[in-house]
């Protein structure tokens, strides 16, 4: 008997809009039809219809990568500027810097041992 796997996490699930596409395919798909057919129209009497064609293709690509690309629940947009600021904007070499707890706790003690000489100090001096 043919079954349907139901997912058990429904926050994966995207709501489809029309044609079984989402919100977001169907913007960037309309976005790269209006880029890419003018395009096509304008270049196809000038450098013929194979080369107006692959620059068609060329410039719907990023629309379509946009719309379809997903990793790990990103989308391309949010991969590349992770990738941008981890390449680019960070400092390439970060020094590993700790907080010493013992030294902290070095420098507790020697402020409280000066305390309790100031106090030591002015009970000496009140006799």
């Amino acid at each position: 008997m043919a079954y349907v796997q139901i997912p058990k996490d429904l926050s994966k699930v995207k709501t489809k809009v029309i044609f079984n596409l989402t919100k977001r395919q169907l913007i960037c798909f309309s976005s790269a039809l209006i880029i890419g057919i003018p395009i096509f129209i304008l270049l196809k009497n000038s450098i013929g219809i194979t080369s107006s064609t692959f620059i068609m293709i060329f410039s719907m690509m990023p629309f379509f990568l946009i719309a379809m690309y997903e990793k790990h629940g990103q989308p391309l947009e949010v991969i590349l500027k992770h990738y941008i600021y981890a390449r680019f904007i960070n400092p390439k070499i970060r020094p590993y810097k700790t907080n010493n707890f013992y030294t902290v706790m070095i420098k507790q003690y020697e402020i409280d041992k000066e305390v309790s000489n100031i106090v030591r100090n002015r009970k000496s001096l009140k006799k």
